[in-house]
């Protein structure tokens, strides 16, 4: 009884009933990503060697490439180097700490977030709808979490090491900006965790009949091509990074055909 009269009460709220459900709900979300965004804040140390780790000669990427690299018999071992980072305005350091605790507050209070948007729409959708939007969300927010893994672990690291060591002249020294560090890192984390969404779009569209798996297959070729170019754009001009950004973009392409042929299979 008590969940039918909940049902009904959702059903006749006013405009003004659900700008007022939105508005707490933003609330909500608002003071739980500023609560994450404190703590960062206040865990400085801590937060800026993990973000600043990526830049260093010996990070665990690269020891574990010369890891595997040694356990099949060769001998490899990466250059060391140094790039020094700078700060060049007054306020320059404080600002980056408190836009980087911004920034990673919201990442971290994501799945609230998505939880409090589910919650929000879920009663328009039927029973069917329900159980996929549940789907949907855990599947976005994991598909972002591996795009950021993927970029602090393999892009970033690979991408920093080659322009900042690259030089025109050995007599020219590069110095990077704190500020530039973190925009790129940011820029490169946001791009990567909309790239691994493709998926879950390509499941959407093909539930609305707009996409299918044959069209997907048709332009293989193109979306090869594309691919390529996007990598090219997004990361340094050097094969070893564009070869590690295309091939799971492309793995994401092939999923997404085998995600479009079972929805198309199920109509």
């Amino acid at each position: 009884m008590k969940n039918q009269k909940k049902n009904k009460t959702e059903e006749l709220l006013t405009f003004g009933g659900h700008l007022e459900v939105f508005r707490k709900m933003l609330f909500r979300v608002i003071f739980v990503t500023f609560l994450f965004a404190f703590l960062i804040f206040c865990f400085k140390e801590q937060t800026f060697t993990l973000l600043l780790a990526p830049r260093k000669w010996n990070f665990i990427t690269y020891r574990t490439i010369e890891n595997i690299l040694q356990t099949f018999g060769w001998d490899f071992h990466f250059n060391p180097y140094h790039i020094k980072m700078i700060s060049t305005d007054l306020s320059a350091q404080f600002m980056t700490h408190l836009s980087t605790s911004i920034y990673l507050g919201l990442l971290i209070a994501s799945p609230y977030i998505l939880w409090e948007l589910f919650r929000f729409t879920i009663p328009a959708l039927n029973e069917k709808e329900r159980k996929n939007s549940v789907g949907v969300a855990v599947s976005m927010y994991l598909l972002f979490a591996m795009g950021v893994l993927m970029n602090y672990f393999i892009i970033f690291p690979v991408s920093f090491r080659f322009l900042g060591t690259y030089q025109v002249d050995p007599s020219i020294e590069s110095t990077i900006t704190l500020a530039s560090y973190i925009k790129t890192f940011s820029t490169l984390t946001f791009v990567m965790g909309l790239v691994f969404q493709l998926p879950v779009v390509s499941f959407i569209l093909a539930k609305m009949g707009v996409l299918n798996a044959d069209f997907l297959r048709h332009y293989r070729k193109h979306a090869f091509i594309i691919i390529m170019l996007v990598s090219a754009i997004i990361t340094p001009p050097d094969l070893f990074t564009l070869f590690l950004v295309s091939l799971p973009m492309y793995l994401l392409y092939e999923i997404c055909i085998i995600i479009t042929n079972k929805v198309s299979s199920k109509k």
